[in-house]
């Protein structure tokens, strides 16, 4: 069901932009100007969400980041547009 959800994230955020697009980076919103808004972080030191914000947007875009020693790549980072 997660991978469902997230694909269609994807892919709702793929059909706003070019299909050749990259996937939204922490880096790249970094790059591009974007400020950070908001920051939490969980109890287990586990995961953390960034809520990021651009003057000249009316959105934001919110980045949630897991780390777990168990996976690899032990660090998965999933951003995406709050429209």
């Amino acid at each position: 069901m997660r991978r469902v959800l997230s694909l269609a994230a994807c892919l709702g955020w793929m059909s706003a932009g070019s299909a050749a697009e990259q996937p939204l980076s922490i880096e790249q919103l970094n790059a591009d100007g974007w400020e950070i808004a908001g920051y939490t972080g969980t109890f287990d030191n586990r995961s953390s969400l960034i809520l990021f914000r651009k003057r000249d947007r009316t959105y934001l875009v919110q980045c949630s980041i897991l780390y777990d020693v168990t996976r690899s790549p032990r660090v998965i980072t999933n951003c995406y547009a709050l429209h």
